[in-house]
């Protein structure tokens, strides 16, 4: 069995499993339990779905309307949409009204092009992390310059092989094969393997980068905006994880100073880049809260509980996932459930 074809069938095992999962009404029954005070939700990418057959970071973007239905089955399901720096206090009262904060990572331009009027139609608050690497034009994209590359070659040298890359469903084989060998390997290997791919198809990792992200213009200007508050998010978006002591805290550290420098307003929050295990640990979350940061997010899955008023520098947010553009599924994850069966009924994941 390829890649391609596990891949295509966890994802659709995932997918009926949440269904069914749903159809049971196990979680309604279990939401008192299971809900916990509120969720942080995830987004990346927010822009019209341009279509394609080699789509392997297609998980990263929503549509507007469907960031739309999100804020509209907030809104239905009585979830009070705050903004980030509200948790902590929320957390040391007691609220019968579940909350949700909106998170957005990276810093794309599409979000300001196609998300700031969806959430300035519903007055809701949100979130952008900024990598200031990218805000510069200078920190690299990796796995787009990946989607890329294989999207244009025919076939891709790798770890002594060539692994064929014609068909769409031998580039996503290609995609996984690569991504996953060089995610457990170190910060270096990626990005020097990424860029030699990147140079035999002749994509420009600059070029990605800045016509993807927001400049310190467009950031200045949304920075101003009553409804967004700007958060950091590394340098050049390594997995800290990865990185020595000094180097991990650097990026941290630098990112916020070279915000609150051009914004000439204080960072009070902080998103771990990819934020999984491998990439966010316990010496990160420690890291965060010597450095003064309000909250910090990982991208471990789970709503927000009581405890997390302990561990607010390593708070799980609730992924909106461009292959579940559904608002069965939304419905589904909102009442904690399928976390709660993910960590094993733990509350605290991290």
């Amino acid at each position: 069995m390829t890649d391609v074809v596990k891949k295509g069938f966890r994802s659709r095992a995932l997918g009926a499993g949440l269904k069914a999962l749903g159809a049971s009404g196990l979680p309604r029954l279990a939401q008192p339990f299971t809900q916990g005070r509120g969720a942080i939700l995830m987004f990346h990418h927010i822009r019209p779905w341009a279509g394609g057959v080699f789509t392997p970071n297609r998980g990263l973007e929503i549509t507007p309307e469907f960031l739309d239905e999100t804020i509209a089955a907030l809104h239905g399901r009585g979830f009070d949409i705050v903004p980030l720096g509200e948790i902590p206090a929320r957390l040391r009262q007691p609220n019968e009204k579940p909350f949700a904060a909106l998170t957005f990572d990276d810093g794309y331009r599409d979000n300001l092009v196609h998300a700031i009027p969806v959430l300035e139609k519903y007055g809701a608050p949100f979130t952008i992390y900024i990598a200031t690497g990218f805000a510069d034009g200078t920190a690299r994209l990796w796995w787009v310059e990946l989607e890329n590359a294989i999207r244009a070659l025919d076939s891709v040298p790798f770890a002594g092989q060539t692994l064929p890359a014609s068909a769409a469903d031998e580039k996503m084989a290609a995609f996984l094969a690569i991504y996953w060998n060089l995610r457990a390997g170190s910060e270096a290997r990626l990005l020097d393997e990424i860029a030699r791919i990147a140079a035999l198809a002749r994509i420009d990792g600059a070029a990605l980068t800045r016509g993807l992200c927001m400049n310190w213009e467009e950031i200045a200007k949304l920075a101003t905006h009553p409804l967004c508050t700007i958060g950091a998010h590394t340098v050049t978006h390594p997995r800290l994880a990865k990185l020595g002591d000094a180097p991990a805290r650097q990026e941290m550290a630098a990112s916020r100073d070279a915000i609150e420098a051009r914004l000439g307003q204080p960072v009070r929050h902080f998103a771990f880049p990819v934020g999984d295990p491998t990439s966010a640990s316990p010496r990160e979350f420690a890291v965060a809260a010597e450095l003064g940061f309000d909250t910090a997010v990982t991208t471990r899955k789970g709503m927000i509980f009581d405890a997390h008023a302990g561990r607010l520098t390593a708070l799980p947010r609730l992924s909106v996932n461009g292959d579940y553009q559904e608002r069965a599924y939304l419905e589904l994850l909102l009442t904690g459930a399928p976390f709660w069966l993910w960590n094993r009924g733990r509350r605290i994941a991290a």
